[in-house]
Parts: structure tokens; C-alpha cells; sequence
């Protein structure tokens, strides 16, 4: 029966405190999140964790949810999750470093072909290399779509530092993409 419901009777429930719905919303989004939680911290440990404490929060706060659409509840589940991967990283409080506005990335965008003939696993495994903030903007910016107005704000750092963070971590992932499609060649 669970297994049919739609979203917004799940969540519905779920703020009933339903045990079988709390398991269902489990069941549904538990790979998702901790997937999105991986993109945001290295350890799959604390991405366990984190996605553990997502949904518990979420369940917590059903009551706030609002229903907007097919897929509306998994966005606002993701949400807490980004936002709960930014606190956790704020908590840890990476190092800044100055950043150099200056920095040109004259190498060039790899095209769409050079793309496909790599790994999906490998571009996972180069994003989460990234130093740690690079690796949030880039999440951010290129997977969850928020513009750089909002990272400065969600980071405490200014519009141009996140395009400046971003642009480094661009260059890193062009890097490693070229160095990848040289050793293919050979």
C-alpha cells in the first residue's frame, strides 16, 4: 500500500507519524540523498551519517513541507541535506586561502565527445579530490544549480570569491580530464 502512495499523501503520513510511511520515505530517498551527501563530504562514513541526520531532520519537519509538484518532496529533502553538508563543513571550518582573481584558465573546454569517453566514476572520483571548497562551489554551482549570489551568501564568501573558487576548480577538472584523454591516446 505505502509503495503506491504519491508524495504528498507520503509526507502527509509521515506528519501523522504513520511508522510505515517514515519507512517508505526511507526505502525512497535514503540512496539519493547519501549520494548527495557524498558529492559534499569525502568520507562515506559521514556521508552515511549525514543522510542518516537528513531524513531524521526531515521527518522532524514534515509539518513544513509544501507540496509544489511531482518531485517537489525529494527537492526539499535535498535541501536540508545541502544545507546540513554545509553546516557540517562550516563546523570543520576549512582553510581560506587568498584567492587570486587574476588567474587565467587558458586551457580549453573539453568537447562534448572527450567527455563521453570518460568514466562517469572517474568525474566523481576527480570532484571529490577537490580541495574542499572548490569541490562545495562546484556542487553547487554546476550540479545543484545555485548562482553565485547565493553560494557567497550560503558560504560567507563574496559573489566574486565563489566565481574565482569555481574557475580553480574548472581548471583542476580540465587538467586531469586532459592528462586522462593523453593516456588514452597512447
Amino acid at each position: 500500500m505505502y509503495k503506491e502512495l504519491d508524495e504528498q499523501t507520503l509526507a502527509r503520513y509521515c506528519s501523522l507519524k504513520d511508522r510505515m510511511a517514515e519507512d517508505e520515505l526511507y526505502r525512497r530517498y535514503a540512496v539519493r540523498v547519501y549520494t548527495l551527501c557524498c558529492r559534499y563530504l569525502r568520507d562515506e562514513d559521514d556521508a552515511k551519517d549525514l543522510m542518516l541526520e537528513t531524513l531524521i531532520q526531515a521527518l522532524n519537519k514534515i509539518d513544513t513541507f509544501k507540496y509544489t509538484g511531482k518531485g517537489s518532496l525529494y527537492a526539499w529533502i535535498s535541501r536540508i541535506a545541502i544545507n546540513m553538508a554545509l553546516n557540517q563543513i562550516k563546523r570543520h571550518r576549512w582553510r581560506m586561502v587568498p584567492l587570486d582573481f587574476r588567474s587565467q584558465d587558458n586551457l580549453p573546454e573539453p568537447t562534448e565527445e572527450e567527455v563521453t569517453k570518460i568514466p562517469k566514476e572517474k568525474l566523481r572520483e576527480w570532484i571529490a579530490e577537490l580541495p574542499i571548497m572548490r569541490r562545495t562551489v562546484f556542487n553547487l554551482y554546476c550540479i545543484d544549480g545555485y548562482s553565485h549570489q547565493e553560494i557567497g551568501k550560503m558560504l560567507g564568501i563574496s559573489e566574486r570569491g565563489s566565481t574565482s573558487t569555481l574557475a580553480k576548480a574548472r581548471k583542476e577538472l580540465k587538467d586531469k580530464i586532459q592528462r586522462y584523454l593523453k593516456e588514452q591516446d597512447r
